[in-house]
């Protein structure tokens, strides 16, 4: 923590026990980076912490260094107060929704085919008579142009509507790949990355889809704020591998998540086995069973283990999905795409009311 903010911060009394915020323990974190304050306040789930957030951005912004303050606010359950799944957002939810349903695809980490899970979700649910669009929000490394057959495209048009989306196989696209020449990198601070990302979300002409599909950057950090802080959406898929490497990443993914209140969908298995293309048999390259097993821990739907082809790989490369086509893996997609669909209604639903009786 920031020594300077914290004990900025520590000067404002805690409404209830009048204390200053630090020495209540109210605080659980107060960091300046690049001129970006952030603060994450703790709160009771039934306090109105408004007025301490606004007292909160005024007091650090008297700190030296620091340009802009974000504040985050957590939700402490009482003791003994079981967990539960957190329900669909709402404290983003008054302004214009892109699309009925909002669903993010993140991992905890490179290298777990996130990009190629988020693609082929959007494609098999249009392939189930949906209307999707998808947002690249991965901004430092845009793959869906080159997965879904759009390399060439130059330049996102605008017109009076708004940003115009590229389409390819009835998907709707949007993606930071379509403004850099090839092998050029974007080198953005954090406010330019949260920038472009709202300005996607709010400033596209996305043609009311059924569902918008949002390709994560891979970690925890400003463009999964950004979003988060944005607007509501329904929840976030986890996509992760079996190995124990690629579980303590996406864990922290998932409790970045909970933190921003946004609900976990559930947890996919990419590269489950890998599927001979010569005799069938499946090979356990990375382990096998670990997300299942992970997700039951965790108390998060599992939704399914997608296998490792060639096919998979030459249809990723040549931009045709392969959830557009046949077989084992387009099934597994298939298979997946209907149990987070499943899971984003469950958290859509009001929560039971409690009963106390004597």
């Amino acid at each position: 923590m920031s020594d300077a903010l914290l004990a900025r911060l520590d000067a404002i009394s805690d409404p209830s026990s009048g204390k200053g915020l630090a020495a209540a323990g109210r605080l659980d974190g107060a960091v300046i980076d690049k001129g970006v304050a952030t603060i994450v306040l703790k709160a009771a789930a039934d306090e109105d912490a408004a007025g301490l957030k606004a007292e909160i951005e005024s007091a650090a912004r008297e700190v030296s260094g620091v340009e802009r303050v974000r504040v985050i606010t957590t939700i402490q359950r009482a003791p003994g107060q079981p967990k539960e799944r957190p329900r669909q957002a709402t404290a983003a939810a008054d302004g214009p929704r892109p699309a009925k349903r909002i669903i993010a695809v993140a991992a905890g980490k490179g290298g777990v085919g996130k990009s190629t899970v988020a693609a082929n979700l959007a494609a098999a649910l249009t392939r189930q008579g949906h209307r999707v669009g998808i947002l690249d929000a991965d901004i430092y490394g845009p793959s869906i142009p080159r997965l879904f057959g759009l390399r060439d495209i130059k330049g996102l048009k605008k017109t009076d509507k708004g940003i115009e989306p590229a389409e390819a196989h009835g998907v709707r696209v949007v993606s930071m790949g379509f403004l850099t020449k090839p092998g050029q990198p974007v080198v953005w601070r954090g406010p330019m990355v949260q920038g472009a990302i709202q300005q996607f979300l709010n400033e596209t002409d996305w043609g009311q889809p059924d569902l918008l599909i949002i390709d994560m950057p891979p970690g925890t950090g400003d463009a999964q704020l950004a979003i988060a802080q944005t607007i509501a959406i329904d929840g976030v898929v986890i996509a992760c591998t079996p190995q124990d490497l690629a579980l303590d990443d996406a864990r922290k993914a998932i409790a970045m998540f909970e933190k921003t209140h946004t609900p976990i969908l559930g947890l996919i298995e990419n590269m489950s086995v890998f599927l001979c293309p010569h005799c069938g048999e499946a090979s356990e390259i990375f382990g096998h069973g670990g997300t299942r097993a992970e997700a039951e821990a965790m108390g998060v739907p599992f939704l399914g283990e997608i296998p490792l082809t060639i096919e998979l790989r030459e249809r990723s490369d040549s931009g045709e999905p392969v959830a557009f086509g046949k077989g084992p893996v387009a099934e597994a997609f298939a298979r997946a795409a209907q149990a987070m669909l499943v899971s984003a209604d469950d958290v859509r639903k009001p929560a039971p009311e409690i009963v106390f009786s004597a």
